[in-house]
């Protein structure tokens, strides 16, 4: 009998152990989960269309600050469209980058400054060789805050008589957007031969220089 009662205890000392192994990995999972949503909540989001995302996304990729881009569709009456459905102009969607920041580092208004020379601000419903309302320039905020300075910005660029013709970048509310296929995250990056014949025999350089000049 003592025997028995003495395993009696061995026993429930285990499982009070277990019991308290997986109560603190319960609260370390807990933790963990709260701290990269307060982590994720802490970031900046701003949204950008410059015709081809790959391009877009390698161009705010330099900027400091920035922690991710994402290439996706913005703005079309479809859910979860496809790059075939979206690059066939019909769903309404415009090819977007979606930008993480870090608000320590960076902010809206250095993003817009950021933007401007990366896009030709001048040429409605096309940007260098991709053409159709998909592949249109537009600015879409996330708030009022980033209304009234994308507006602002906008309206510093027309006021400083730097050109003659008008400027046709949209600014828009944000949308619901839809990541883009993974192939397109990245891109640069995993097919970088393919992203810069893409981008040269596309003149993207080419004509930026034309826009901006020395910027």
């Amino acid at each position: 009998m003592a025997s028995a009662g003495l395993s009696c205890v061995v026993v429930l000392t285990i499982l009070t152990a277990c019991e308290q192994m997986n109560t603190q990995k319960i609260d370390a999972e807990g933790m963990a989960t709260a701290d990269s949503q307060l982590a994720h909540s802490e970031m900046g989001i701003a949204t950008f269309a410059g015709g081809c995302f790959w391009c877009t996304e390698a161009d705010f990729d330099k900027v400091p600050g920035v922690l991710s881009t994402t290439s996706g569709y913005i703005r079309g009456a479809i859910i979860n469209p496809t790059y075939e459905q979206v690059s066939s102009g019909k769903t309404g969607h415009i090819e977007a980058v979606q930008i993480r920041f870090d608000p320590a580092k960076t902010n809206f208004s250095k993003l817009l400054v950021a933007y401007w020379p990366t896009i030709d601000p001048l040429t409605s419903n096309r940007q260098f060789c991709d053409g159709g309302l998909q592949y249109r320039s537009a600015i879409f905020y996330h708030d009022s805050d980033q209304k009234k300075k994308a507006e602002a910005s906008k309206a510093a660029l027309v006021a400083s008589g730097r050109f003659s013709e008008p400027i046709v970048t949209e600014i828009w509310p944000a949308t619901a957007f839809y990541q883009a296929e993974e192939y397109h995250q990245d891109y640069y990056t995993k097919n970088p031969m393919r992203y810069a014949f893409y981008r040269s025999s596309c003149a993207r350089d080419v004509r930026l220089e034309e826009v901006w000049g020395g910027k």
